[in-house]
């Protein structure tokens, strides 16, 4: 007996034909109950028959023929043995994210990935590498050769709002990736209610998911575990040690659920560590809370990460054939002498900040006290970047404290004005500090909201008196302005002439660099080709300087600008311009592009407004300082030297240049851990402000300086950013690049 299910060609079966052995040909199915056989007789006769269950009794297998046979369907065997090795080819190509993924992975990018993160199972780990080393492209690595292992099916990007859209372009144009972008409308549209269940791949803006706990509990669902969760700009998760008690922001308790929710959870940022050990600490919990939670103690907690994170720094990364990746990094110090004109609004706008500041240290109320404190240190900025800013901002401020006065004069004549209107609105310390990592539009929108409205003043006369000075301020800037008494800006004029003329090499006796000639320092060249890329605060200042500019080179269509008002596609369009037009000499831009914004084609840069986070210093140098830049880059900081705070951070720049001689570019890289005995350069700023008319005061400001600057104190600042001692030795390299072109070798072809 034979079940109609043995049947199969090359059998020679008895009970098909009377007396004769049959061979089987072929076998074609219906259904479960029946079969067409065709079959070959003994005299060599071809035929064939319907069987039935009832069949069976009747069969007999009397030959089993060949065990195997190639008369199979050929497509479907090739299409199932290329789906079964391309699911085995990491097998074969250890590198085969790279080999399907439109890049040119670099050697510490490599070692990022393959060495370092990949054999660790679970991944918790922090990835530091200086900005513009390409983090993004090693995350892409990771989560593609996650999926082609079978390792990985959701994952999740978190990153600051302006850069969503990057990640998701980096993602999908470099690695094929289709990352989803998280909107309100996705979010309030998703048919089961949560988008996060129906989208595996997906982005999600840093600050808006720490603030909406609707958010944060579609997270929480139990079906919305991922596989990896990677963190851009992971150091905005960071908590604080405050008057001994730990303050838990809303980004970091993010960080907790994020960690919570992920089997692979992977941190990057160029900035882990702020100076400060024990929020370091806090910040490691993320990754590890058994290790690094509780309190810290100095002296008993000694933080080990060289299992939890990597860091290289740019003046150790090297291409496969040893030379280093980026090229050198200058700064010049351009001061400038204010005008007579100047002089005096600088000393009465001055002198109106300091004696605001000082009533507004006498406020009951510490919250507003500390909102026009913000306010008056927004109007000292202003007045330092140029008279069309200050001029605006006097005029604003001054309409704003006229249309209240008007209000108070209504509501209360001659009483104490109305703190309970709400009319007002006062920010809290963690505000004021999140501002800074805001989106540029909504930081604008709230700079000037409290700019324009925050007052110390305690009663309608107060207020009154208030507006005359501004009056008073504003025809004085008004005067400034319409006189072109702009000494910056010619500056400013006379070194885009230079820059741009065609006269060879910058020679020591053109103004723009006036500074005594060092052998050491590579000139810039000139050409009328080449591009520069500007930086300015303010966006009246930028359209200010747009105007003046495009005067100045004859042609509207040589400059372009980015700020944070532009939509996506108009940002990319001047983005391309820039890099592309060759007519296109000039990007004039605020801080909107000192953050994720490659522009590499350019390899000079001005601050004209000097920032006061140093940490923005190194992000704006850090967009032409990229890995693809092959020329030195030089950069000129303006800085009115007369001023109070001009004068601080004159010494601040002259100084750091005295250390670049002795260490090199990586004094670029430790700004942002300045600390000037315990206060940053804000404070430090603003205490020129106010006490910098006292000689003693000036010098115990420039002692800290020298202190903080000082080519000893800035060593150890590097190898406390280093962390983790990481270097492409030359032995290393040779056997990345081996293993690389081995790994060519054995590369399947898809």
């Amino acid at each position: 007996m034979v079940k109609l299910e043995e049947l199969r060609p090359n059998l020679v079966i008895r009970g098909l034909i009377a007396n004769q052995d049959a061979h089987i040909i072929s076998v074609k199915r219906y259904g479960s109950e029946a079969l067409e056989v065709v079959f070959k007789d003994q005299a060599g006769n071809i035929a064939s028959q319907l069987l039935y269950r009832d069949a069976e009794s009747r069969l007999e297998i009397i030959a089993e023929g060949r065990p195997w046979s190639f008369d199979g369907n050929g497509q479907l065997f090739r299409l199932v043995s290329e789906a079964h090795r391309i699911r085995l080819a990491y097998l074969f190509d250890p590198v085969l994210a790279v080999h399907t993924s439109i890049i040119e992975p670099l050697p510490h990018q490599i070692t990022a990935v393959y060495e370092t993160m990949l054999p660790r199972q679970p991944l918790r780990f922090l990835l530091a590498d200086d900005p513009g080393a390409g983090k993004t492209i090693m995350a892409g690595l990771l989560i593609k050769e996650l999926m082609i292992r079978g390792d990985l099916k959701r994952c999740l990007i978190v990153c600051p709002g302006s850069l969503v859209e990057q990640w998701q372009d980096e993602l999908y144009s470099k690695f094929n990736l289709p990352f989803e972008i998280a909107t309100n409308d996705k979010l309030d549209s998703a048919p089961t209610g949560n988008w996060f269940l129906e989208n595996n791949l997906a982005i999600v803006r840093l600050d808006k998911t720490a603030r909406s706990k609707e958010i944060q509990n579609k997270l929480k669902a139990k079906e919305c575990f991922y596989d990896l969760i990677v963190c851009d700009e992971a150091h905005k998760l960071s908590a604080t040690f405050f008057g001994g008690e730990i303050k838990y922001t809303k980004r970091y308790k993010l960080g907790k659920l994020l960690s919570e929710i992920s089997r692979h959870f992977l941190l990057m940022t160029a900035t882990p560590h702020n100076g400060k050990e024990e929020d370091f600490q806090l910040f490691l919990a993320l990754l590890d809370g058994d290790r690094f939670e509780g309190r810290f103690r100095e002296g008993v907690h000694q933080v080990d990460v060289t299992d939890l994170m990597r860091r290289m720094v740019k003046e150790q990364l090297v291409k496969f054939d040893g030379r280093p990746l980026f090229p050198e990094r200058i700064a010049y110090t351009v001061p400038y002498v204010l005008s007579d004109m100047e002089a005096k609004l600088y000393k009465e706008v001055t002198d109106y900040v300091k004696e605001e500041f000082n009533r507004a240290k006498a406020l009951e109320n510490s919250k507003r006290s500390r909102t026009v404190g913000f306010a008056l240190t927004m109007l000292q900025r202003r007045l330092a970047s140029s008279p069309e800013a200050i001029y605006q901002s006097l005029k604003r401020r001054r309409e704003r404290l006229e249309s209240r006065l008007r209000e108070e004069e209504l509501l209360q004549r001659g009483a104490q004005i109305n703190k309970a209107t709400g009319s007002e609105k006062f920010l809290e310390e963690e505000e004021i500090e999140d501002i800074e990592d805001v989106p540029e539009n909504e930081a604008e929108k709230i700079e000037r909201e409290i700019l324009d409205q925050a007052t110390a003043a305690n009663t309608i006369e107060e207020l009154r008196a208030e507006i005359n000075i501004l009056k008073d301020l504003e025809k004085l800037a008004a005067d400034v302005r319409t006189r072109g008494e702009d000494t910056k800006w010619r500056e400013l004029s006379s070194l885009l002439m230079t820059i741009f003329s065609d006269s060879g090499v910058a020679k020591c006796d053109l103004k723009p660099f006036s500074e005594p000639r060092r052998d050491d320092v590579v000139r810039p060249k000139l050409s009328s080709r080449q591009k520069l890329v500007i930086f300015t605060e303010h966006r009246d200042t930028l359209n200010y300087l747009y105007k003046r500019i495009t005067s100045l080179l004859g042609r509207e269509d040589a400059v372009v600008v980015i700020h944070g008002s532009l939509l996506r596609e108009e940002r990319r369009k001047a983005q391309e311009l820039f890099i592309n037009d060759s007519n296109v000499q000039v990007l004039l831009a605020t801080d909107a592009a000192g953050e994720g914004i490659n522009l590499q084609r350019a390899h000079l840069m001005v601050n004209y407004d000097l920032p006061w986070n140093p940490n923005r210093l190194e992000q704006r140098f850090g967009r032409i300082h990229r890995i693809g830049q092959t020329e030195v880059c030089h950069c000129w900081n303006l800085v009115a030297s007369e001023t109070k705070e001009g004068d601080v951070y004159k010494r601040l720049l002259e100084k750091m240049e005295t250390a670049r001689k002795a260490l090199g570019g990586q004094v670029f890289d430790v700004l942002g851990k300045l600390q000037f005995e315990g206060k940053s350069l804000k404070d430090l700023l603003i205490e020129a402000i106010i006490y910098g008319d006292s000689p003693q005061a000036r010098e115990q400001l420039f002692r800290k300086i020298d202190s903080a600057v000082a080519p000893s104190h800035l060593a150890t600042l590097i190898e406390e950013k280093a962390l983790v001692k990481e270097v492409m030795e030359p032995a290393r390299l040779a056997r990345v690049r081996e293993e690389m072109e081995r790994a060519e070798a054995r590369r399947l072809q898809p």
